[in-house]
């Protein structure tokens, strides 16, 4: 039996991930974290459930945090996990370089796997784009739109970023060719330059584009996600493959092709 202790488990991710859990006969909610403002009163909590916004009071070894909080949350859940010996599962975005330095080090004690999307058609977008781009000459441009919901508190998407810094990787460029948004006189577009752009209002789940554009001609590439189970069905993957990996830090890559570790 996999015990998860779910942080941020009031937002919208941890709720779709204790429902993609219920019935697994090898999962178990242990508890369940947030923020104290964001706690169900007890009066309004399923008999059984455990509620916490304490991190600290709830995890111990062989426990497997699943986390989608923000990011001083997510600092403390790998220092403490490294700490515990519980494996930990993030999907926190818009980290900042202590964060990720954090997951790194919690990393080197128990196994850690970040990612920014847990869709298994994310995974396949990236797939494609990297034979794309491979396929197409250099002289094609690439751009990136991603849409979200109003309440999306980080942009770009943290998916946009992987998916952008991927191409440039492919095309032999670093991640300093990526543009934000382009505004006034800003001249021709570079040949190598990466645009990324934001979109953001209604409820949107999650709309990330591709596209690759040559001379008359255009590719595009897109994955819509209509419902967030696709990335808790992910999560609770992730969350079975960390539970037995050794220390480590991992990708939703490896969760779809556990041979290779």
């Amino acid at each position: 039996m996999i015990s998860l202790v779910l942080l941020g488990a009031a937002g919208r991710m941890g709720r779709a991930v204790e429902q993609a859990a219920a019935g697994s006969a090898d999962l178990q909610i242990k508890a369940r974290v947030d923020r104290a403002e964001r706690l169900p009163p007890p009066g309004a909590r399923a008999a059984g459930e455990a509620w916490s916004d304490s991190l600290e009071s709830s995890l111990a070894k062989g426990d497997v945090v699943v986390d989608f909080s923000a990011g001083p949350a997510t600092r403390a859940a790998a220092r403490l996990a490294g700490a515990r010996g519980a494996a930990l599962v993030s999907g926190t975005t818009g980290l900042d370089p202590a964060a990720e330095a954090e997951l790194r080090t919690a990393s080197e004690r128990v196994a850690v796997l970040r990612s920014a999307n847990f869709s298994l058609g994310v995974a396949a977008l990236r797939r494609a784009l990297a034979a794309t781009i491979a396929a197409l000459p250099p002289s094609w441009d690439v751009e990136i739109v991603e849409r979200h919901h109003r309440g999306k508190v980080d942009s770009p998407s943290g998916t946009a970023l992987v998916l952008a810094k991927e191409a440039a990787s492919i095309r032999g460029w670093k991640s300093d060719v990526l543009r934000f948004g382009r505004e006034g006189r800003v001249g021709p577009r570079p040949a190598s330059e990466i645009g990324v752009h934001a979109v953001r209002g209604g409820t949107w789940i999650g709309d990330h584009a591709v596209l690759l554009s040559g001379d008359g001609e255009w590719v595009e590439l897109r994955h819509v996600a209509c419902d967030r189970q696709s990335f808790a069905v992910g999560a609770v993957a992730a969350a079975r493959f960390v539970a037995t990996a050794p220390a480590g830090l991992y990708t939703m890559d490896d969760v779809l092709n556990p041979a290779g570790r």
